[in-house]
């Protein structure tokens, strides 16, 4: 199984948009990884998103390119400050699912999987990357399979 971990891409400020809504420079970014990660053969089953407008339109995007035969679908437990652990528990490794949310949660849910402690950093996320985790099925240990992200420099 393999589990993608996505953050929104841009969004606008509360002022042009209270929902904060992806921006145009969002969308362009979230559109060019999608087509990448369909030009490599990524296959999620679904792609759960927080709810929020910004990650709702990402995993839209992402949905277009990847076409989940599950769709998208919304769920509790993805939003910023919500508790990585309880969420872990949730997770089912033996679907290819693709998670879009917000920081610092996927950063801290990365972090949790890897360490078994939120609070260790492991790899710093940018709007609109994604990073594919893959559970080794014999020690049951996540890792960090591959990162793609809009900017590498």
């Amino acid at each position: 199984m393999a589990l993608f971990l996505v953050q929104h891409g841009k969004s606008l400020p509360k002022d042009k948009d209270p929902e904060q809504g992806l921006s145009e420079e969002g969308i362009s970014e979230v559109e060019q990884i999608a087509k990448v990660a369909k030009g490599y053969g990524v296959r999620v089953s679904r792609i759960i998103h927080s709810g929020k407008k910004r990650a709702l339109q990402t995993a839209d995007i992402f949905a277009s390119s990847l076409k989940p035969e599950d769709g998208v679908q919304e769920s509790s437990g993805l939003k910023p400050l919500d508790d990585v652990s309880a969420f872990a528990g949730k997770i089912n490794s033996e679907d290819n699912v693709m998670l879009v949310g917000h920081l610092p949660f996927m950063e801290r849910l990365a972090s949790y999987l890897i360490t078994g402690s939120a609070d260790k950093p492991v790899f710093k996320f940018q709007n609109g990357g994604i990073v594919c985790m893959d559970q080794d099925p014999d020690s049951r240990s996540w890792l960090i399979r591959w990162a793609l992200m809009p900017n590498i420099g």
